[in-house]
């Protein structure tokens, strides 16, 4: 499972956004495939979700991370491991390695700068939730004798360093970046788009290929399929998913789950 943990920044000195912030999730999230869970309030200014494994659930958990971090008044932790079943209506109910990991993702993306504060933890290779069938040999074991295996891959790290990559280079484009690459995400993937939206923004079609070179769309939009394939790998590597939950008859009133490892208070983001 990917567990998906928000925390606002600089609460502080601000106003509860997470009413805002919550309406804006329900509206991404309507009608996608990938979510188990929905976001709900945990504690204080934190919301915290659980969507599936595997390609939808990546797919959204990166296209939210993204939406959050351009809005820079977030930090994201993104967990990825087992989550005990059956599964309850609101996430805060929930348990399991997903929870402890987006807990910990959470507090090293709270240490980072605006529009890049997001971390990524997932199980490392050999641990007790990795899916033992068909996985490749653990350190100090040989695909057959006299070969060594190589270590395995750090998917969690290499997601989290795609993701600050794309965060960052969104933190630096302008208004003027921001409405052509809108403008052109809105529209479907065919020749012609650019002229499109040039007739839309009522500019030249240069002006708009000069915007999208310095907003450096088209190196973001190679690079987001890439994150979203290794996060469904790593989210693959984790044992069966539990049982769907039930279905939400009213607010919540749960005490806080035991999975957090610190306790969470308004105003101390």
């Amino acid at each position: 499972m990917i567990v998906l943990t928000i925390d606002q920044r600089g609460s502080t000195y601000a106003d509860d956004r997470v009413p805002e912030i919550l309406a804006e999730l329900a509206d991404l999230t309507r009608g996608r495939d990938g979510v188990v869970v929905r976001f709900e309030r945990t504690v204080g200014d934190e919301v915290q979700g659980i969507l599936a494994p595997g390609r939808a659930g990546a797919q959204l958990a990166v296209d939210l991370t993204l939406h959050l971090l351009r809005d820079q008044g977030w930090s994201v932790g993104i967990g990825v491991g087992q989550v005990e079943g059956p599964l309850p209506a609101v996430s805060r109910e929930a348990r399991g390695f997903a929870f402890y990991r987006a807990r910990d993702a959470v507090e090293r993306a709270k240490t980072r700068g605006r529009g890049t504060s997001v971390a990524v933890e997932g199980p490392p290779p050999g641990a007790a939730d990795l899916v033992t069938a068909g996985a490749r040999p653990l350190d100090g074991q040989t695909s057959r004798p006299g070969t060594a295996e190589p270590h395995p891959p750090d998917l969690a790290a290499e997601v989290e360093a795609l993701l600050r990559l794309l965060a960052a280079i969104r933190a630096r484009r302008t208004p003027q970046g921001w409405e052509v690459a809108d403008t052109l995400a809105s529209l479907a993937d065919k020749p012609g788009r650019q002229r499109i939206v040039a007739q839309s923004l009522h500019v030249s079609e240069q002006a708009v290929s000069q915007r999208v070179r310095a907003a450096l769309w088209q190196e973001e939009e190679a690079v987001r399929p890439v994150v979203v394939r290794l996060l469904a790998e790593l989210s693959d590597s984790v044992g069966p998913e539990p049982a769907e939950p039930a279905e939400a008859t009213g607010p919540a009133e749960a005490p806080e789950p035991a999975v957090r490892s610190t306790t969470k208070k308004r105003g101390k983001s």
